[in-house]
């Protein structure tokens, strides 16, 4: 009988589970460990690993006007590299992923559409029509 590994076909549930200890690594790491002026009030809100664990692309929400997020951003990818070796460090990982951090307006989104559905005028009460 041969043991090949499998190869090919949908992921398991390895990348999501990294993920989600990598992203609260990260959390801990913006909210304990780094003095950076430029990055404001973030939030780290996923982390989506490669099927090979090696590289993060991990979504960042910033409370402020919408200049910050920018800065933000630029300022963790300018320290990826330091962030990078203390989540491999911190996680007990085989591999440090490569981490790059993207914008996330999700969260700008659905207040936005909050908004909008609280602005729909509510229909007339069907008892007021009798």
């Amino acid at each position: 009988m041969s043991t090949q590994r499998r190869s090919g076909g949908a992921p398991g549930r390895r990348p999501k589970k990294v993920g989600d200890v990598v992203r609260a690594e990260l959390a801990r790491l913006l909210r304990e460990d780094l003095r950076d002026p430029a990055i404001g009030f973030a939030t780290i809100t996923d982390v989506v690993m490669a099927d090979d664990l090696r590289s993060a692309r991990v979504f960042v929400s910033v409370f402020g006007p919408k200049d910050q997020f920018k800065t933000t951003v630029d300022a963790l990818n300018h320290a990826r590299g330091r962030l990078r070796s203390l989540v491999g460090k911190n996680c007990s990982l085989r591999y440090a992923p490569d981490l790059h951090f993207a914008e996330d307006h999700t969260l700008e989104h659905g207040a936005r559409v909050e908004e909008l559905l609280r602005s729909i005028p509510k229909p007339p009460d069907e008892s007021d029509a009798s």
